[in-house]
């Protein structure tokens, strides 16, 4: 059966066989392990049968043929084709995180550090805009694992917002504990949105993503330089409650805590 495992791929290559045990790091330069190469190959040969043939016209069976492997290895890194999409979303989600880091320590003022985290996302997705629309499909899916609002992608989703985190708390402007806490989620929303009008821009490079990006990034940073006035913390609360009620799957939101006294 194609799912199931080739006898010949040894123990070692078992995703994550050679993992390090909990609490430990990986080591730091260490060589990527048999099975983590060919995952990545994997991978890599059906981002290039994605942009030659299209998505609808590349099966499982073609891109273990062209990667030079079983379909039943094939299918035990990755269930379908659909898994191999989650794949390439961690991939450019590794390396906005990258970029972004790499360039934030350049940066204090909360716009600069804002525009440096949203152009590193588009930096990392543009080599996979010609099959963008698949992203948009998953996500548009309400039962896909792969929805970016679902319980299966929030551990990912997590780490991009702990990414607008350090943008928050890295920053000379001052923040209430409440805009702080609130503020990574909102940020995180607001890429889902530039994620959107990417996936539909046609425009050379996705220039038209771009000047978005940068004509609403002191948009957003001038209407979080009002939140530390009292007058605009009932919003405040207001938002991290549809943040809490909507956009966090059930069961995973924190619960709020009590209104600061006076307020």
């Amino acid at each position: 059966m194609d799912n199931v495992r080739d006898p010949r791929e040894p123990d070692s290559a078992r995703p994550g066989a050679d993992a390090a045990p909990d609490g430990a790091a990986a080591g730091a330069g260490a060589p990527p392990t048999k099975g983590e190469q060919t995952r990545a190959l994997i991978l890599e040969t059906a981002m290039r049968l994605f942009q030659e043939r299209g998505y609808d016209k590349t099966t499982m069976r073609a891109i273990a043929a062209e990667a030079g492997i079983s379909v039943g290895n094939a299918y035990y890194y990755f269930a379908g084709k659909e898994h191999l999409i989650q794949g390439l979303y961690d991939q450019v989600t590794n390396d906005h995180l990258r970029r972004a880091r790499a360039a934030l320590p350049r940066h204090r003022e909360f716009a600069g550090r804002l525009r440096v985290a949203w152009d590193a996302w588009l930096d990392a997705a543009e080599p996979y805009h010609g099959f963008a629309v698949q992203f948009f499909r998953n996500a548009a899916d309400p039962d896909s694992p792969l929805s970016p609002f679902s319980a299966e992608s929030y551990p990912a989703r997590q780490q991009v917002v702990a990414l607008y985190r350090e943008v928050v708390t890295g920053s000379s402007m001052k923040f209430d504990a409440e805009m702080t806490e609130l503020l990574p989620e909102l940020l995180w929303l607001h890429q889902m949105g530039i994620v959107l009008f990417w996936v539909y821009d046609r425009s050379p490079g996705s220039a038209k993503t771009r000047e978005l990006v940068r004509r609403t990034t002191p948009l957003v940073a001038r209407t979080m330089a009002l939140s530390r006035y009292k007058l605009i913390r009932p919003l405040v609360r207001d938002a991290e409650k549809l943040v809490r009620d909507f956009i966090v799957p059930e069961g995973l939101a924190p619960q709020p805590g009590p209104a600061p006294a006076g307020d």
